[in-house]
């Protein structure tokens, strides 16, 4: 391959991924101010500034779109329980359920991907993108707790089943459940904190 057309390639390659980055970002706003719900790739064609069949190079449907929003959610949540997980040991699970629950709370792209899911639209590629990405949240949230490298099947689940309880939480809290039902989130974290911390039977 010759000398110019590698730079054309790569010159090519990087303006996809900033025109990708534009058109995620655009889908940002639009959901922000519309809601999730009224995501369509129309509308972040329009945000964008560009043609509605620009953005379809892209992303085939809103399923994908959506995917690839939560997807890097999960990539920032990710590096944040790293982030937190410099010193020796990691933060704990009271500390990396706090940036879970920070995140899942801010987060409107989460619940948007769990419910495409459900549906059949989503292309496999998207779904595999946001299967790593929540692959490696879990393991960057095992890491923070201390779980990580998982020993045996045991710890795997108990990663799992935390990290479900810490969304779980989250979503009561970000619905406005917790209040509702006279509970307090640093109480709930204590709590489960001390069940993982507790040994198997």
């Amino acid at each position: 391959m010759s000398e110019a057309l590698a730079r054309r390639i790569e010159r090519r390659t990087r303006q996809r991924a900033a025109n990708r980055g534009a058109i995620l970002d655009a889908a940002r706003r639009v959901a922000a101010r519309e809601g999730t719900g009224e995501l369509s790739l129309r509308a972040v064609a329009a945000e964008a500034g560009y043609a509605p069949a620009s953005v379809y190079e892209y992303f085939r449907n809103r399923a994908e779109l959506v995917l690839a929003l939560g997807a890097e959610d999960l990539g920032s949540l990710a590096r944040s329980l790293r982030e937190a997980g410099q010193g020796a040991g990691g933060p704990g699970i009271g500390a990396a359920a706090k940036i879970v629950l920070d995140a899942v709370r801010v987060s409107r792209a989460l619940p948007a991907a769990a419910a495409t899911l459900e549906g059949a639209e989503a292309p496999a590629e998207a779904e595999r993108l946001f299967n790593g990405r929540l692959i490696a949240a879990l393991t960057a949230f095992a890491e923070a707790v201390g779980r990580a490298p998982a020993k045996s099947r045991d710890d795997q689940l108990d990663v799992v089943l935390a990290a479900a309880a810490v969304t779980g939480l989250a979503a009561l809290a970000r619905a406005g459940r917790l209040k509702t039902f006279g509970l307090e989130e640093d109480a709930l974290i204590e709590r489960l904190e001390r069940r993982f911390a507790a040994p198997l039977p």
